[in-house]
């Protein structure tokens, strides 16, 4: 079962660090994933695959909201190329945010396993 309390702060812990995280690319948003999916887990409590459950629920929900921002922004700066410059701007950020959103879905629920470890 999910823990929605936990997937809202370790969503609010991914977004914090995550922006922080920018002055370092892949590390910061992987130290990011990893650091929210912790605390995910860590509040869920309960099993290795609930806390890790948890973490994915939150790294999946962070991952769509960047993937969307993203998305939107690079549709609005593509309106420099035309119409058909923005639909490739903002359908390659998307692209893109997909997997970023495995990514963070993936690291998270290893922290959240890890977070759910470490309570039990």
């Amino acid at each position: 079962m999910t823990d929605w309390k936990a997937v809202g702060v370790g969503f609010v812990v991914m977004l914090v660090i995550g922006a922080g995280g920018l002055a370092i690319p892949i590390v910061g948003q992987i130290g990011a994933g990893l650091i929210g999916g912790f605390a995910t887990g860590y509040l869920a409590g309960g099993s290795l695959g609930n806390g890790a459950w948890n973490g994915l629920v939150a790294g999946s929900i962070s991952g769509i909201v960047v993937s969307l921002f993203a998305a939107l922004l690079g549709g609005v700066l593509g309106l420099a190329g035309g119409p058909l410059g923005s639909l490739f701007g903002g359908l390659g950020v998307f692209v893109l945010g997909v997997i970023l959103t495995l990514l963070f879905a993936i690291d998270s629920a290893i922290g959240g396993a890890v977070g759910a470890w470490v309570k039990g």
